[in-house]
This record gives C-alpha cells, structure tokens and sequence, in this order.
C-alpha cells in the first residue's frame, strides 16, 4: 500500500512511473480507450477545505478510471469535532478503498495514513500539495518535449542550410 502524503517520501523512480503512467492514461482517455482499473473501487474525499478544482478533478478522475467517488465535507465527519482521527481512520477503513483529503494540518493526513489501512492521498495541507506538484511535473515534461522537439527541427534546418552554403563554397572555386 502506497500513500501519496508528501513527495519527498516517494523516490525519483516512483515519481517517474506515476506520471507515466497519467500520461498513458491521459492518452487513453483522449483516444477513447477506457481503463476502468479502479473498478469496484470507492474513493472518500475529504474536504476540510472547499475547492472546485480538486473537487471535480478526484470526482471525474475516479469516474473515468471505473470507481466511484465519495464526497464528505467535514460537516458530514465528527474528525476535528471531537473523534479522534485514529477512530476516523479506522472507520472508514472498513468502507473505502482509499481517502483523498484536503485539510489544515500535514498531522491529521499523516495519522490517516498511519491509523487506517487503506492508501491516503494528500489533497492539500497548509505544508504540502503533492497532487499539484505531480501535476504540474507533468505539463513541464510534456512542454519540454515539445521544446525538444522544436531544438531537434531547428538542428536539422541548420544542419541543411550549413549543408548548402558548404556546397555553394565548393561550386564557387
């Protein structure tokens, strides 16, 4: 089981694979190709904080990948109101496959994680947001390809025209 807490916790390979495998996925979507490998499977997303994008992100997410997306505002949960986040943890352990949660305090994602026994996916806390970051990896490495791309066309326009000036010197002499 793998949580997504902070990303100094995860290793460069783990990083790399995962957004491999949003680009596949992303590509798939594109195509029409449907990936329903999250079937069966029940996301709790915890929203201690509002927001829309992260909100219909995780909800459209967990729609196209086959699993259903659960929404709790923390009006519907007794964590911070007096349960324990280990009792929450547990809890909803026994329900969902895994909990997305936008929160305050990096604790009470970190207690998640080390009370239940489902995988914890930090939404965002007021010291990290790792879905962002993953996010944002992942449009710069699609823009550096792009770049890349665009280095590598221009190497071959110079190339060529270097190619002709070198041969219009030769039929000079």
């Amino acid at each position: 089981m793998k949580h997504l807490l902070k990303l100094e916790d995860w290793s460069t390979d783990e990083i790399i694979n995962t957004l491999n495998l949003a680009d596949q996925l992303k590509y798939e979507q594109k195509h029409g190709i449907e990936h329903k490998i999250l079937a069966g499977k029940t996301l709790g997303m915890i929203f201690e904080k509002s927001s829309t994008r992260t909100r219909v992100s995780f909800e459209v997410g967990m729609t196209q990948l086959g699993g259903y997306p659960l929404f709790l505002s923390s009006n519907d949960l007794q964590i911070g109101r007096g349960e324990p986040v280990q009792d929450t943890a547990r809890v909803l352990s026994r329900f969902l496959d895994g909990i997305m949660i936008r929160t305050f305090k990096q604790e009470e994602v970190e207690a998640l994680a080390e009370y239940g026994s489902i995988p914890i996916i930090n939404g965002l806390t007021d010291y990290c947001h790792p879905c962002q970051v993953l996010a944002d990896l992942m449009t710069i490495r699609s823009f550096i390809d792009e770049v890349i791309d665009l280095l590598f066309l221009l190497l071959q326009i110079t190339v060529r025209i270097l190619d002709i000036h070198f041969r219009s010197q030769l039929l000079c002499r």
